[in-house]
């Protein structure tokens, strides 16, 4: 039997490192200055990577169950190593094209296969903590770049841009190939020791999944698409926020370009350290009661906006944003298997990353499409004011629909003791 504390660090290990790809702006300028391509065609390489993690864990989520997390580890490995040390390559020839095959199509399917594969895995080790066990995964995703950028930054200052590619590519591939190596599902039913004792005690209460559904049945529920549009408007805000914070920052509270950036770097250590608390809180709380917390402070955040003129008070609730969008990520694995059970929770999980590449497209296009006619970020606010309140409605219907789903279990339930009890009542 594997150690599950073990299990859960070798999916950190994946996760750090598909996450240096939020230290993608590292490399930005160095290209820029050493190659002479420019911003936009450096930048499509990014855009190109996040939208494939979100379609490729949507579409081959199906595949990565029938393989299994070992195996799916593995091609994420390859993959992703194989897109950085391509990169290198693609700088060396001086080919625009070609880094975007590589960096940008080779890395963005590895990056969607390595974020679903140990997610998944983690939740069904984690039957009695589901909510901290997908936070450590998803935690070390959102640290991956705190950790990258300065060895990124320093790399290519030492040994130039190509040589960094090299190395670090590698490094991944190991990295992941040794949380490939250990990561394995739990035999069917399996739970810590103690627990079963505890919970036919009475001592610990765990609550049933909702359901045990396939993908495809997953898909034609009402709670699916409630909980999918709460992802992708709670993702774009995240988004939104972090593409433009500093700019946003100078200009609507006149913080100094230094003092921005400083605020930028701590962005990084919140998204990664919410992720962690968000979920473990989730644990005591509830996925539902989580999603409504991340609403209803968002929305008094995107109240506040327009009025603030303290630094403070505008970095707090940047952070309380940043913080959602983290936390948003790390509640949504175990909510999947809350709602649908563990039985597709890979494939599920997929579908609803397809949010993660719409968010990342809708919440920056919104931003710069409003500056660009208004020449200010204020409408911004109340824009999102309206989505999260309509996201807190999702919220609130899902939990309607949770109470409902039970209410019919328990009653079904109900009339099969009552019709076995007047069977039995019968034979006698």
């Amino acid at each position: 039997m594997k150690n599950r504390w073990l299990i859960a660090l070798s999916a950190i290990a994946i996760h750090l490192s598909i996450g240096a790809a939020y230290a993608y702006s590292v490399y930005t300028n160095p290209i820029n200055e050493a190659m002479g391509w420019s911003t936009t065609q450096i930048t499509i390489a990014f855009t190109i990577m996040m939208a494939l993690a979100g379609l490729s864990a949507a579409f081959f989520g199906s595949f990565v169950e029938r393989q299994g997390p070992k195996r799916s580890a593995f091609y994420a490995a390859v993959l992703f190593s194989a897109g950085q040390i391509g990169a290198g390559v693609s700088v060396a020839v001086d080919s625009v094209w070609l880094f975007l095959l590589t960096y940008g199509f080779l890395s963005g399917l590895g990056l969607g296969f390595g974020y679903i594969a140990p997610v998944s895995t983690l939740v069904k080790w984690f039957p009695d903590r589901r909510g901290l066990a997908t936070g450590m995964a998803v935690m070390g995703f959102g640290m991956g770049a705190l950790i990258t950028a300065p060895i990124a930054a320093n790399l290519m200052g030492t040994i130039g841009i190509s040589s960094t590619f090299y190395v670090l590519g590698i490094a991944y591939f190991i990295l992941m190939i040794l949380g490939a190596a250990y990561i394995a599902p739990p035999p069917e039913g399996w739970m810590p020791p103690g627990m079963q004792d505890d919970i036919d005690s009475g001592k610990k209460v765990v609550k049933r999944d909702l359901s045990q559904m396939t993908a495809a049945q997953a898909v034609r529920t009402r709670r699916f698409w409630l909980l999918w549009t709460m992802m992708l408007i709670n993702t774009s805000a995240g988004i939104m926020m972090i593409s433009v914070a500093s700019p946003m920052a100078q200009e609507t509270v006149g913080m100094t370009a230094a003092a921005a950036g400083t605020m930028v770097g701590i962005m990084g250590i919140i998204n990664g350290g919410s992720r962690l608390a968000w979920a473990a809180v989730s644990d005591y709380l509830g996925r539902s009661n989580v999603f409504m917390i991340f609403f209803v402070v968002q929305v008094v955040a995107f109240l506040s906006f327009p009025n603030i003129t303290s630094v403070i008070l505008f970095q707090l609730f940047i952070f309380i944003v940043v913080s959602c969008y983290g936390g948003g990520f790390s509640n949504l694995p175990a909510f999947v298997g809350d709602l649908f059970g563990t039985m597709r929770l890979g494939q599920i999980h997929g579908y609803l990353l397809t949010t993660w590449s719409l968010g990342g497209i809708i919440g920056p296009q919104i931003v710069t499409q409003v500056y660009a006619r208004t020449g200010s970020y204020i409408p911004v606010f109340y824009i999102f004011l309206s989505l999260m309140a309509l996201a807190l409605i999702c919220t609130l219907l899902i939990k309607a629909d949770i109470r409902k789903t039970e209410a019919a279990r328990l009653n079904q339930e109900n009339e099969q003791e009552e019709f076995q009890n007047t069977a039995a009542v019968s034979e006698r």
